[in-house]
C-alpha cells in the first residue's frame, strides 16, 4: 500500500500538476496577467519554405543542425515575455514530440530526439509558462472533412493524453482547425465536448482554447475558455470595449513559418508591436502572442533577436493588473436547434425564422415592428432534453424582457420570465434539465424590433 501511495505522489510530482483545481475565473485572470508571450511555428514547413508543408514529405526533412531552444527562451526573456507557445502539430500532421500514435514524428526526423522536452525545459528554466498549439486537421493521417473515422478521433484523444501527461503543467492547449473555413471540420464530426472534457480530466488547470473563437460574437464564450483573435487573418479585437479574457496572435514577419528571405526582411518594429498591439490589448483583458519563426538551423535570426531586445527596452511589463469579469462556463455542447423545424411570428420581409439557426451571426430573424409580442419557436422531432438556452441578438441591448417556455404533452411550461440577464448581445440561461418537443421565446419588451442572430439550445453535461 505504501508503495502504491509513493508511486501516486511521484506521478503527481513528475507531472508538476497541482492537486488544487482552480476556478475558471482564476485561470482566466492568470492568463490575462501573463500579458505577452512567444509563439513558435517550427516543423517540416520550415524546411520546405511553406506554411502548409507537403503532408507526405519524409520526416527526415526536419533536420535543424544547430537546434538551441535555450536561445529561443532567452530571446523571449529579453522581450519580457512570460510564456512560450509551441505549435506541436500543424495541419500537415507532423508531430513535434515522441508520440506512440504515428511514425510521422520528430523521433523519426533528422534529429531523432524529443524536441518538445528540450523546448519545455528551456522555457521553464527561464521561469516561463508553457502553452501548446495543436491542429485537429491532419493531412498526413487523412483526417479531413467527411472522412473522420473513430480511429482518427481516438488518435486525437491519445495525442492530447500524451501532451498533457508527459510534459508537465501546460497553461493552455490551443486547438486549431475546428470549424475553420479551410478545414470545415465541425464540432460534432470531431466531438469538441469529448476532447475538452478529456483535457480537463488530465489537467483541470489547463485552459482549453479554440483558435476559431473570433467567428462567434465577442460578447460570449463559445467552444473556448479564452476568446481568440488571429490578427493576421483579419480577426481584430476591439481595443476600446473588449471585456472577455482574450488572446490575440500576430506574426513578427509575414508568415507563421520561417522563409528563406526572412533574415534580410525587416520585422515589424518594436514600436508597432508594443504601442499598437501589446499595450492597448493588455488594457482590454487580452494577452498578446507574437510569432517568432526559427530558421532551418533551429535558431532565431539576428533581425528577430534585435526586435525582441528592442521590445524589452520599450515595454517593461509593469502596468497595473486588469481585472477580468466573471464569464461563466463556455458553450461547448451541440446546438440541438440546428436542422430542426423553426417558426416565428410575422417577420420583416425576407429575414425569416430559420435565419436564427443558420450558424451565421451576421444574418437574423427580424420581427415585423407591428407585432406587439413577437415569438420564435423550435420544434424537435422527438422529446428532447435540454438545460441551456443561448440567445444571440443582432446588437447589444435589444431584448429587455422575455419569456422562455418548453412544451410537453401539449402543455407549455415556463422556464424563465423576466428582465434579460445582460444588456449585451449574448444572453445565456442555464437551468435544471427539462424534457419537451418544442422551445419558445416570447419577447415582451424590446428596444426597437426584435432581432435574433442565432438561437442555441443545448443539453450540457454537468
Amino acid at each position: 500500500m505504501k508503495k502504491i501511495l509513493f508511486l501516486a505522489i511521484a506521478l503527481i510530482g513528475a507531472l508538476g500538476v497541482s492537486a488544487q483545481t482552480k476556478t475558471l475565473h482564476q485561470l482566466q485572470q492568470e492568463f490575462v496577467d501573463l500579458r505577452f508571450g512567444m509563439f513558435n511555428h517550427f516543423s517540416t514547413s520550415t524546411f520546405l519554405n511553406q506554411d502548409w508543408a507537403d503532408p507526405d514529405c519524409p520526416p527526415e526533412v526536419f533536420n535543424p543542425k544547430k537546434l538551441d531552444c535555450t536561445q529561443w527562451a532567452k530571446a523571449a526573456k529579453t522581450a519580457n515575455m512570460t510564456f512560450g507557445c509551441l505549435s506541436v502539430k500543424h495541419h500537415s500532421g507532423f508531430c513535434m514530440w515522441d508520440t506512440k500514435t504515428t511514425d510521422y514524428n520528430v523521433m523519426n526526423s533528422g534529429i531523432k530526439r524529443d524536441f518538445m522536452k528540450e523546448y519545455v525545459d528551456a522555457f521553464r528554466a527561464e521561469g516561463m509558462e508553457i502553452m501548446f498549439h495543436y491542429s485537429i486537421l491532419d493531412l498526413n493521417a487523412k483526417l479531413v472533412r467527411n472522412h473522420v473515422t473513430l480511429d482518427h478521433i481516438e488518435m486525437i484523444k491519445e495525442q492530447v493524453r500524451e501532451l498533457l501527461t508527459n510534459y508537465g503543467p501546460i497553461k493552455a492547449l490551443m486547438f486549431d482547425g475546428w470549424d475553420a473555413p479551410w478545414s470545415r471540420l465541425n464540432y460534432d464530426e470531431i466531438p469538441f465536448e469529448d476532447i475538452y472534457r478529456l483535457a480537463k480530466s488530465i489537467q483541470p488547470n489547463c485552459l482549453v482554447m479554440d483558435l476559431n473563437g473570433a467567428k462567434y460574437p465577442s460578447e460570449g464564450l463559445f467552444y473556448s475558455e479564452i476568446k481568440t483573435f488571429e490578427q493576421g487573418a483579419g480577426q481584430k479585437i476591439s481595443k476600446d470595449k473588449n471585456f472577455l479574457p482574450s488572446m490575440a496572435c500576430y506574426q513578427m514577419q509575414k508568415t507563421w513559418f520561417w522563409k528563406d528571405y526572412m533574415p534580410n526582411e525587416p520585422t515589424k518594429t518594436a514600436e508597432v508591436l508594443v504601442n499598437d498591439n501589446l499595450i492597448p490589448m493588455n488594457k482590454v483583458c487580452c494577452t498578446f502572442i507574437l510569432n517568432v519563426a526559427p530558421n532551418t538551423d533551429g535558431l532565431i535570426d539576428d533581425n528577430a533577436l534585435k526586435t525582441l531586445k528592442d521590445i524589452g527596452k520599450l515595454w517593461k511589463n509593469d502596468a497595473p493588473q486588469v481585472k477580468v469579469a466573471e464569464t461563466g462556463e463556455p458553450i461547448i455542447s451541440k446546438n440541438l436547434a440546428l436542422g430542426q423545424w423553426v417558426e416565428a411570428s410575422w417577420g420583416l420581409d425576407t429575414d425569416i425564422a430559420d435565419f436564427a439557426t443558420d450558424e451565421k451571426f451576421y444574418t437574423s430573424w427580424r420581427s415585423e415592428p407591428r407585432i406587439k409580442e413577437p415569438w420564435w419557436q423550435v420544434n424537435f422531432r422527438d422529446i428532447t432534453s435540454f438545460n441551456t438556452i443561448a440567445i444571440t441578438e443582432d446588437k447589444d441591448d435589444m431584448s429587455q424582457y422575455y419569456r422562455i417556455e418548453y412544451r410537453l404533452n401539449g402543455e407549455w411550461k415556463t422556464i424563465f420570465e423576466g428582465e434579460a440577464p445582460t444588456f449585451r448581445r449574448v444572453k445565456i440561461h442555464r437551468f435544471d434539465t427539462v424534457y419537451g418537443d418544442a422551445m419558445r421565446v416570447t419577447f415582451l419588451k424590446s428596444k426597437g424590433n426584435t432581432c435574433v442572430a442565432e438561437m442555441g439550445v443545448y443539453c450540457e453535461r454537468r
